[in-house]
């Protein structure tokens, strides 16, 4: 690939060269840091009752700010290859119903602890396909949500949506019950890649479904991209970053596709020999960053991008982005709840899972427990690396003072080998190391995940980095 085309940054206003040797010498797997620490570190000496613990810790702390909400549907009629969620294939539409009713038990528990009519500003269902249940099925939900929750009136509420699952008709139903935000799951639009990953979905269906919802007035309309797929090739994702422009979501993520068979079942039906060279991997993402910048996407870090205009964007902008569990944020860092089988919350200084299997999630609930079955409470010291790491992730630039007036200690002296590590990394263009802080230059934007991890103490203490995605 030789060099990639130059691209413009547009926060820095400046130009850079990503190089094939760059991207390949920071071609390792590792943590994508919606948490730190990471979910591979919860424990399962942490469970039902010190979650309920921190929920009654919240309801106690009258300085606590909106909470945000995720919502786990598992369910999916279709199984696509590639894909690592953790779901439940199925066509047999009455298993939502039990679904439900336990969803309406956990609810009712979260509530007991947290008490009623707390406010909430955020709501983000996800799954499997949320689309999956049906209109009555949705709407019931909601109501459920807004009973226990206050919402304030300019919530961002979103859903992810699988095309194939959804028509005009539907998104109007969707927009009716208080969504305001899409995310559609496109990942390519090629029809030999769709094949091989088991995902068919004309162009010309999302075309039609975008511009539904602009036409119901949806805030924000968004598009998730998969590169590194079986089939894929450079020239192939160059079409469908092309056709993608053309449809001018407000957001898109492009993700790399992780080739984990011996975790992930449904990709063992994927042909290792129709996977693209790790050569014509990094040509992909260097083609797409700059297809996507050269029609005027802002580069948000960590493989999104924003229309200028975009709230994400404005908040890259000002220095106010922040990251959770669903990826990179306007809202300010707050509290998540969540809820339905494998849901990942934060509450306080405490991390917590629910159970990974419907059996699990079933029972717990019957017994009125809440399903948590592994957690995390963070310790000074995940505290304040968790900072130096969301600094890094969301504003691209730790200010020590900053960092020692919150946590009481000096980053020369407590992270003196972290910040020896990123020498190298400012021999290649990735970070400025000033004085009294760290900046992440333009090109470091691209591999941000990798300097993050400089100062992920679990991660360097952990023997297995195979369970990780790789940057690229």
């Amino acid at each position: 690939m030789g060099a990639m085309p130059v691209v413009t940054d547009q926060l820095a206003e400046v130009q850079v060269v990503l190089t094939e040797d760059l991207l390949r010498r920071f071609d390792m797997p590792g943590p994508r840091y919606t948490s730190y620490p990471t979910a591979d570190r919860f424990a399962e000496n942490f469970g039902p009752a010190d979650a309920a613990r921190v929920l009654e810790a919240r309801s106690q702390d009258s300085s606590s700010g909106p909470l945000s909400l995720y919502v786990h549907i598992p369910f999916c009629e279709s199984l696509c290859y590639y894909c690592a969620c953790n779901k439940i294939i199925t066509k047999h539409r009455e298993r939502a119903v039990p679904y439900l009713e336990a969803l309406d038990t956990e609810l009712a528990l979260v509530v007991e602890s947290l008490g009623t009519g707390r406010p909430a500003s955020q709501l983000h269902f996800g799954g499997g396909s949320p689309t999956f249940l049906s209109d009555a099925e949705l709407t019931r939900v909601m109501t459920s949500l807004k009973t226990a929750f206050r919402f304030a009136p300019d919530s961002e509420v979103s859903i992810e949506v699988d095309p194939r699952t959804v028509t005009p008709e539907r998104l109007a139903h969707l927009r009716e019950i208080g969504f305001n935000r899409l995310s559609f799951g496109v990942q390519d639009f090629d029809p030999e890649v769709q094949k091989a990953v088991h995902r068919v979905q004309s162009f010309e269906m999302v075309k039609g479904l975008m511009e539904a919802a602009r036409n119901l007035g949806y805030v924000s309309v968004n598009a998730d991209l998969i590169y590194g797929l079986p089939r894929q090739t450079p020239e192939s994702l160059a079409r469908t970053v092309q056709q993608m422009g053309e449809l001018r979501p407000d957001r898109i993520a492009l993700y790399a596709y992780a080739h984990l068979p011996e975790r992930f079942k449904p990709q063992r039906r994927i042909a290792e020999v129709d996977l693209p060279s790790a050569a014509q991997r990094i040509a992909m993402l260097g083609d797409a960053i700059a297809g996507f910048l050269a029609r005027d996407y802002c580069y948000i870090g960590m493989d999104h991008f924003a229309l200028p205009n975009d709230s994400l964007a404005v908040a890259k902008r000002e220095g106010r982005l922040h990251r959770n569990f669903q990826g990179y944020s306007t809202q300010p860092d707050c509290d998540l709840v969540a809820l339905g089988v494998s849901a990942i919350g934060r509450v306080g200084g405490a991390y917590y899972q629910n159970a990974k299997t419907l059996q699990e999630y079933y029972e717990a609930l019957g017994r009125r427990r809440l399903p948590v079955v592994r957690g995390h409470a963070l310790t000074a010291d995940d505290e304040a690396r968790r900072d130096v790491i969301m600094a890094l992730m969301c504003q691209g630039r730790v200010e020590f003072a900053a960092i020692e007036r919150a946590h009481g200690l000096s980053m020369e002296d407590d992270f003196a080998p972290e910040l020896e590590a990123l020498r190298h990394m400012a021999d290649s263009g990735l970070v400025a190391l000033e004085k009294r802080a760290v900046q992440v230059t333009p090109a470091g934007w691209f591999l941000v995940r990798a300097i993050a991890m400089v100062f992920d103490r679990h991660l360097r203490q952990s023997k297995d980095q195979r369970r990780f995605s790789r940057l690229i």
